[in-house]
């Protein structure tokens, strides 16, 4: 076990350890404040009941004010059960309040597990690991891009930095008006339908923009399921995020089905259908937000001027062999990065175009590439050709394999689209070869369902450590589900 791990551990320990002491010295009492308008001057100590008095709680203070009639209640030592506290108003009028005496003498109101004397320490304890996590995170992260920018880990982390930093607000908001374990869970809830309710608005924008680029790309490349993709995605993240509330709606009108009875076991499969839905939209939202913010990184770049070599990725290629404007962006940004680090340090660069021969091409994508170069008057000495690759995972194997036959210590650098730049440095990176990115740019209309394509396709080769993760988070909602059960039937722990 690392230090770090140890370290959250051991500060969940005493955090939690300070929380039950707390609430242990201090929640064998509790105030309860019943406003009562302007009936108080006709209330008087006999209308108050405490039933269970005596029994497993006894009353120890009464006050009747100008608005408000206040009970102070003390658990009896060895006593467990329910009870209820009720002032009589008149007219047939009355409030109540329901109680709980626990197994050791803690009183909580409303819910079994709701608000209690001294309760406020669980939010502001689960405050403080929640900031001493985004810390540690913050620390982890950078050090993690600084290490290696091209790690899929990094997209996580930034992905749960930016939920967390969503709960931690929720967290705030929720220590001033605090109302228990349950309330808390709420809060958890909450926070995650806070966020989806915060992107929805970004979300339906992001549909309209890529259904006018959608548009565009058909009439430009074509009719295709694949131009669809980020049309298609901003429709199911605005489908996905209203989707709770509308179930919601549908089921409390629904004639066949009881979603009303908190005994029932529909009304817990509802609660944990809509907020599984929510929960795996928020997780998606966080991980498309960071892999937004390292595509426009990655594509930012620019690689140090050290390089011994620059590999130009592979794309289709025209019909009667020259480059098409996406392969020829790539050359092109090639050529302008090694003029760049000739004019900053006089240092030359080998060029090395990659990509096979496709079925339909006349020649392969890197001799395409090599004749443009040699268009533009570079050299073939300056030139080291791959062109055995049919994919950019075997762009990379193949022409590091060639560069380090011909070279001991190579620096690489990479040329793609930039839409493509990360999940290229992914791929690079999982396969042992260092090598940075530059990015040449596309058409907007291109750019935008471009990416939504290298999104999905990182998330399903990421897919093992996304169902990891979607697997703990339906495991915590799954205790958090069963809480508000036991909560709202403490009876089971009677029996």
């Amino acid at each position: 076990m690392s230090k770090s791990k140890a370290f959250y551990i051991i500060l969940a320990i005493i955090l939690a350890a300070i929380s039950i002491a707390y609430v242990s010295v201090r929640g064998d009492t509790y105030v309860i404040s019943f406003d009562v308008s302007n009936r108080a001057d006709e209330i008087t100590t006999e209308d108050i009941d405490a039933d269970g008095n005596g029994l497993i709680y006894e009353v120890t203070d009464t006050r009747i004010g100008d608005d408000e009639v206040v009970v102070e209640i003390r658990s009896i030592p060895g006593a467990r059960g329910t009870g209820i506290i009720s002032v009589d108003l008149g007219d047939y009028l009355n409030t109540n309040k329901v109680v709980y005496v626990h197994r050791y003498g803690i009183i909580t109101a409303d819910d079994y597990f709701g608000n209690c004397t001294g309760g406020i320490i669980i939010p502001i304890c689960t405050l403080i690991y929640l900031v001493a996590v985004v810390i540690g995170l913050i620390r982890k992260y950078r050090a993690d891009v600084r290490q290696e920018f091209y790690q899929y880990r990094n997209i996580r982390e930034l992905g749960a930095l930016i939920y967390l930093f969503a709960l931690i607000l929720g967290q705030i908001q929720y220590i001033i008006g605090y109302n228990g374990l349950i309330g808390l869970i709420h809060s958890v809830f909450n926070s995650a339908s806070m966020f989806s309710g915060f992107a929805l608005p970004v979300a339906f924008v992001l549909s309209i923009m890529v259904t006018v680029s959608n548009i565009k790309l058909i009439r430009s490349e074509g009719r295709n399921w694949r131009n669809m993709l980020g049309f298609l995605l901003g429709i199911a993240l605005c489908f996905a995020t209203v989707f709770p509330d509308v179930l919601s709606d549908y089921l409390q009108q629904a004639q066949w089905i009881d979603v009303h009875n908190q005994n029932a076991p529909w009304y817990y499969v509802e609660l944990a259908v809509e907020n599984l839905v929510m929960i795996l939209v928020t997780y998606l939202e966080c991980i498309l937000l960071a892999t937004v913010v390292f595509g426009y990184k990655a594509a930012r770049r620019i690689p140090a001027f050290d390089k011994t070599h620059i590999l130009i990725l592979g794309c289709a290629i025209n019909s009667d062999g020259t480059l098409t404007k996406l392969l020829q962006g790539r050359a092109d940004r090639a050529v302008e990065f090694a003029k760049m680090q000739k004019e900053a340090t006089g240092k030359g660069i080998i060029f090395v175009p990659s990509g096979g021969q496709g079925s339909d091409e006349v020649i392969s994508e890197a001799a395409a590439v090599r004749n443009y170069l040699n268009g533009i008057g570079i050299d073939d000495s300056r030139i080291l050709m791959e062109d055995k690759s049919v994919n950019t995972h075997e762009n990379f194997r193949n022409s590091a394999a060639l560069i380090n036959e011909t070279c001991e210590n190579p620096k690489i650098a990479f040329s793609t689209t930039n839409y493509h730049v990360f999940r290229s440095g992914l791929l690079a990176a999982r396969q042992g070869i260092k090598a940075e990115g530059i990015g040449s740019r596309t058409r907007s209309y291109f750019w935008i369902n471009a990416f939504i394509r290298e999104f999905i396709a990182t998330m399903v080769t990421e897919r093992k450590a996304h169902i990891k993760t979607i697997a703990v988070l339906f495991a915590v909602m799954v205790l958090m589900i069963m809480t508000f059960y036991i909560s709202n039937n403490p009876g089971i722990l009677y029996r």
